[in-house]
């Protein structure tokens, strides 16, 4: 139990090993689920992944008969949360499910099925049962558009969603009992919560003002024995500030296959610099390990990004560290692109248009030199890098298609 009349009924997947295609679970993870129960009845909160949906329909038949249930709460309809929700619809047809107004259609699409008892929910709206009080809470983007937390008034209970969660399994479920789940629930923070700071800070104003004694999380162990640790490791992950107050960062990140690419960076580099209220720094992507650049990236609000082509393609470093940029929030951030080529030269180009998906500002179209750069082709990577570091610091130009 997770407290008096308030009942842990989720799921453990002790040997999934990759999550969401890009997060590693070493330790495997949970689906968490909760039961309320009332003096009127029983409020049961989200689902479980749908192939472990008799576990979890035996869990609730131990505690209580279907009939008894009066409400259903879907904090986020993501399938490792909703998988068993048409299931339990079928079995529950007469309890009354509660969504944020986001969730709307795609709740219609999950369950397929007409005349749904559902209502649409938000901050400041209550749902009252027997002698329980459920306060909703909008914290829409975390991590899902439709995603929102829930607070249980008289147990102090904070269903907080995927916010606070870590994809780490341990039957011993407490955070005061499991092992060392710290790495897990930064990795968890940097990999789901990251891109969405602005919207962590918005739901931790809403949990301010409430008295918390328990964080019932979506994935991971329920933390009740210090939650105010991990709702400050939130706020200080998500305000953290740049070294340098007064000034803005390029990054210029490379892969060189003959140190051409490595020539342009160097002057590129150097025209950076020698813009007022810039700092450039410049990194050999070999030589870098996610975690690395995502820090570097974070903190950047310019990006440069030179690359060889090699079999018409930008390298593999190359790659990985666009795949960082999914984990950041982009806004207000500049990109660019630049290499040496041999025959085609198209990866430049890759980069440009990729950035530009990411929602990088991408003011200057790429700059591309074959085989060894001359003196002038060198003058003029110093001319981008100024260039670049100029509309960094506000000059502004004509975007480029």
């Amino acid at each position: 139990m997770v407290s008096k009349d308030v009942y842990y009924i989720g799921v453990s997947d002790s040997d999934i090993r990759t999550f969401d295609i890009i997060m590693k679970t070493s330790n495997g993870t949970t689906y968490n689920a909760y039961l309320i129960k009332t003096t009127d009845g029983f409020i049961l909160l989200d689902t479980v992944k749908e192939e472990f949906s008799n576990t979890f329909f035996e869990k609730i038949e131990s505690i209580c008969s279907y009939d008894e249930i009066k409400y259903i709460v879907m904090h986020h309809l993501e399938p490792d949360h909703s998988g068993a929700l048409p299931e339990l619809v079928r079995r529950v047809p007469n309890a009354k499910i509660f969504i944020s107004p986001m969730a709307t259609n795609m709740f219609k699409s999950i369950t397929k099925i007409d005349n749904m008892n559902f209502e649409t929910v938000w901050t400041n709206k209550n749902l009252t049962l027997g002698d329980k009080t459920l306060k909703f809470l909008s914290t829409p983007n975390l991590h899902w558009p439709e995603t929102m937390s829930s607070y249980l008034v008289e147990d102090k209970i904070l269903f907080s969603g995927d916010v606070f969660g870590s994809h780490y399994y341990d039957n011993r479920v407490f955070d005061d009992l499991v092992g060392d789940f710290d790495y897990s629930f930064k990795y968890y923070y940097d990999h789901i919560m990251r891109p969405f700071k602005s919207d962590v800070l918005n739901a931790l104003k809403l949990y301010d003002s409430l008295d918390i004694a328990i964080i019932a999380p979506l994935h991971g162990p329920i933390i009740r024995s210090n939650p105010q640790k991990y709702i400050s490791l939130y706020r200080q992950w998500s305000t953290k500030e740049s070294k340098h107050h007064d000034k803005k960062i390029v990054s210029i990140f490379y892969v060189t296959s003959y140190k051409n690419t490595q020539l342009m960076a160097q002057k590129m580099y150097e025209g950076v610099e020698d813009v007022n209220n810039i700092i450039a720094n410049i990194y050999d992507l070999s030589a870098l390990d996610e975690h690395n650049m995502l820090d570097i990236l974070e903190e950047s609000t310019g990006v440069l990004i030179g690359t060889p082509t090699i079999n018409g393609d930008a390298p593999k470093p190359v790659w990985e560290l666009l795949g960082c940029m999914m984990l950041l929030e982009k806004k207000g951030k500049v990109g660019g692109s630049f290499g040496s080529f041999g025959w085609s030269g198209e990866a430049p180009d890759m980069i440009h248009q990729r950035m530009k998906s990411l929602n990088f500002r991408v003011p200057m179209n790429p700059l591309k030199v074959k085989l060894i750069p001359t003196i002038d082709e060198l003058e003029e990577c110093y001319g981008f890098g100024r260039e670049f570091g100029e509309i960094v610091d506000g000059k502004m130009v004509e975007m480029t298609l």
